[in-house]
């Protein structure tokens, strides 16, 4: 499976913006495509996942109702929205597939960075 995320920017607090990631390959139902970051500095962190059939998703408490993970397999995308955008949000945001629930993450090579400005 391949990733491919885009859609990051430089934004003020306060603003939304949209992520996307295309996954190409063969993904099976079992698969989930979740969002992760990386500030300067620090670990890559968990954001959210969903499943790839279902309706499955999980998000991280930092960003709970701010951030909403979906996905739209007609055309083989998973969208991370992220609304209320704070500072601390700013990172290098990667989508990542596993194929299934225990699975362990697999990383796009590539991320999209996301600068929020106070």
């Amino acid at each position: 499976v391949q990733l491919q995320a885009s859609g990051g920017g430089l934004v003020q607090a306060g603003d939304s913006l949209r992520l996307s990631c295309v996954v190409s390959g063969h993904v099976f139902p079992t698969y989930y495509i979740g969002w992760f970051r990386q500030a300067p500095g620090k670990e890559r962190e968990f954001v959210a996942q969903i499943s790839w059939r279902g309706n499955s998703t999980n998000y991280a408490d930092s960003v709970k109702g701010r951030f909403t993970i979906s996905r739209e397999n007609a055309k083989n995308t998973v969208y991370l929205k992220m609304n209320s955008l704070k500072p601390e949000d700013t990172a290098v945001y990667y989508c990542a597939a596993k194929s299934s629930t225990y699975s362990r993450y697999t990383y796009g090579r590539q991320g999209t960075l996301v600068t929020v400005s106070s």
